[in-house]
């Protein structure tokens, strides 16, 4: 693998007693889509917020970049989190207006052409969005910057099911287009997976499973059923 877009060694993250990650050791390749999987609590969110500066690790080290994450870097990444909300009194056009002025590089043209794919009314106020509407709002905003790095944190949250699929063929043409890496985590695996180049499922902050994408669907038949195989097994 070329030089790695993102480098994590033994990042160990802890709440009081309990730690969110730990001991987690990760690579990602330039120009890759991972799928960052499993439960609640898993870690998930707190990874991305430590790959976007938001969370320093209390032990190891991750450059991003080539850098310590932080303000160098952050002009770079466009990160969505998790439960991202917009403004409720302003316009799904004021979005693309803000995003034009604040957000690095931001293409108007790019959100536009997003918007008209994703059906989402832009003269709507986000208090007048559906959820899923407003979600998809949220997600033109992430998806229209051209920077190399790109993390969506459950991105699909409150999209129904038919929209999902539509989205996310959406995402793979923008994706092939600019050559960005992507980091995404959902619970909605079934319909996101054919997204993923490589896969790593989190356990209590582990590293449980990792590998490409297809080589685990060749041994599991898809990453959802592998899915459920571990939340079966974390169960017990």
């Amino acid at each position: 693998m070329s030089e790695p877009v993102i480098s994590a060694k033994e990042l160990t993250k802890r709440y009081g007693s309990r730690a969110a990650v730990e001991n987690l050791t990760l690579n990602v390749g330039k120009g890759r889509v991972l799928g960052v999987l499993g439960a609640n609590g898993a870690g998930k969110s707190t990874f991305f917020r430590m790959i976007v500066g938001l969370v320093r690790p209390d032990n190891g080290q991750i450059e991003v970049l080539g850098k310590e994450p932080g303000w160098r870097s952050d002009a770079e990444i466009a990160y969505l989190p998790d439960r991202a909300r917009w403004y409720s009194d302003y316009t799904a056009d004021q979005g693309i207006e803000w995003g034009s002025r604040f957000l690095p590089g931001f293409d108007r043209e790019e959100a536009g052409r997003l918007a008209e794919i994703m059906r989402l009314p832009r003269d709507l106020k986000a208090s007048e969005m559906s959820k899923g509407q407003e979600a998809r709002l949220m997600l033109i905003l992430c998806m229209a910057r051209r920077v190399p790095l790109v993390i969506l944190d459950e991105p699909f949250s409150g999209i129904d099911g038919s929209s999902r699929e539509h989205i996310i063929d959406v995402l793979i043409d923008a994706l092939s287009e600019k050559q960005q890496t992507l980091l995404i985590s959902t619970h909605e695996i079934y319909e996101a997976e054919g997204l993923f180049d490589d896969v790593v499922f989190l356990r209590q902050g582990r590293v449980a499973l990792s590998g490409e994408a297809e080589s685990l669907r060749r041994q599991y038949g898809s990453i959802d059923a592998l899915s459920k195989k571990l939340y079966r097994e974390e169960e017990r």
